[in-house]
């Protein structure tokens, strides 16, 4: 795998957890059945930091809740500690 797919996909899966904070905003405003914050936290923890932390500032969802305000940023840096390691190691030309 090159790394031009490494970065789309990671591009594909941030924009997912984006969408996805945005789903779970609308459906708090109509209350409707909602994805659970550890769900969320999740996504983020599996390289989906950015997303959601855009998703947590553009729909200003989740904002009031300290997990999310502090940990989104920390998962930022977890996920670039990750793709960091994966490149370092070259992980990337074996699969």
């Amino acid at each position: 795998m090159s790394m031009e797919v490494l970065l789309g996909a990671y591009l594909l899966w941030n924009s997912y957890v984006f969408i996805a904070m945005g789903r779970d905003k609308r459906r708090a405003k109509l209350n409707r059945w909602r994805i659970s914050e550890s769900s969320l936290l999740l996504m983020g923890a599996a390289l989906g930091g950015v997303g959601l932390y855009a998703g947590m500032k553009y729909f200003h969802h989740k904002t009031k809740h300290a997990k999310f305000r502090m940990g989104s940023p920390l998962l930022i840096l977890f996920n670039l500690l990750i793709l960091a390691l994966f490149y370092y190691l070259g992980w990337y030309r074996i699969i």
